[in-house]
């Protein structure tokens, strides 16, 4: 089992609007992927490799996820300042959920996974 990124700030998981392959009200956020290039890690600059892996639409930044599921920087959608929306994808099922309009926005709807059933 993987610590969670934010520690004991509990802020390790996005609620959704709809049900998505994770949970029925949220999915998981529990680590970052890093910026550069180490063994066995999944960094941002594998982001390329892995939306063509699996299969993911181009113009994302994959920034945590496990290869079935991922929340991603979504530079398709960019909102009033250029900035990228924050998505969850899925894909296994071939799907997407719009979490956020931004990262600011996403940051400030983290909460603790232990607050969902």
């Amino acid at each position: 089992m993987r610590r969670s990124w934010c520690g004991a700030a509990g802020r390790d998981a996005f609620p959704t609007s709809r049900p998505t392959s994770w949970a029925p009200d949220h999915v998981p956020f529990d680590f970052v992927m890093g910026i550069g290039r180490r063994e066995q890690a999944l960094s941002l600059l594998d982001s390329p490799y892995l939306v063509e892996e699996w299969g993911l639409p181009r113009g994302v930044v994959l920034i945590s996820g496990d290869g079935h599921c991922w929340i991603g920087l979504d530079y398709r959608v960019r909102g009033r300042d250029g900035e990228p929306s924050v998505a969850w994808f899925d894909a296994d099922g071939g799907s997407e959920l719009a979490l956020a309009p931004d990262f600011r926005s996403f940051l400030a709807g983290l909460t603790s996974e232990e607050s969902f059933d």
